[in-house]
């Protein structure tokens, strides 16, 4: 019986540890997403400032 509870908290730990990354991963995502959004948005200024003074 011993066995089973620690092979269970094993498997737990293990669950948790795995969320953890995943979590991990989705925030790096997001902000890759997000300063993406920002590069684009500070292109799209650069090329609106560059047309204007044509």
């Amino acid at each position: 019986m011993p066995d089973l509870i620690h092979d269970l908290v094993n498997d737990r730990i293990q669950t948790l540890h795995r969320e953890a990354e995943e979590q991990r991963l989705v925030l790096r995502v997001t902000r890759v997403q997000r300063a993406r959004r920002k590069v684009k948005r500070a292109n799209e200024r650069l090329h609106e400032a560059l047309s204007r003074q044509i």
